[in-house]
């Protein structure tokens, strides 16, 4: 059956709960939780990335947090929360809707960058790249 974005949003909206920043911070702060920024190399070269995240690009989401992939990231663990983010929200939820058809049970939409920034979250910085970089 064909289907549109449109629904494809609203299911994984529907099936991953928006946090603020404020409380993505606390979680954070409280500990056992992954923050993943899963917008393109691109992006977060320009901007930067939360502090403390892990980028994992969309298109490498199901590889790095399957367990039994050969690209699987040790950072994924089913036993943490999972919080991700990307510019404005849309492809995080597409992203957390897939952690937890993973596996993953407490997967959480920050939205974009802008919010965790606006938020008052720290960032890291993109390293500038000097001469025959």
């Amino acid at each position: 059956m064909a289907t549109s974005v449109k629904h494809l949003l609203q299911a994984a909206n529907e099936a991953v709960p928006r946090i603020s920043a404020a409380d993505a911070r606390a979680m954070v702060a409280a500990g056992n939780v992954l923050l993943v920024d899963v917008r393109d190399a691109p992006e977060v070269e320009t901007s930067g990335k939360a502090e403390g995240a892990v980028h994992v690009s969309r298109g490498m989401l199901e590889f790095r947090a399957d367990p039994e992939s050969a690209f699987h990231d040790k950072n994924f663990s089913k036993d943490k929360a999972v919080i991700v983010y990307c510019a404005s929200g849309g492809r995080a939820a597409l992203a957390g809707k897939t952690l937890k058809e993973l596996g993953y049970e407490r997967v959480f939409n920050l939205g974009g960058f802008k919010d965790w920034i606006e938020g008052g979250g720290a960032v890291e910085r993109p390293i500038e790249r000097g001469m025959g970089q």
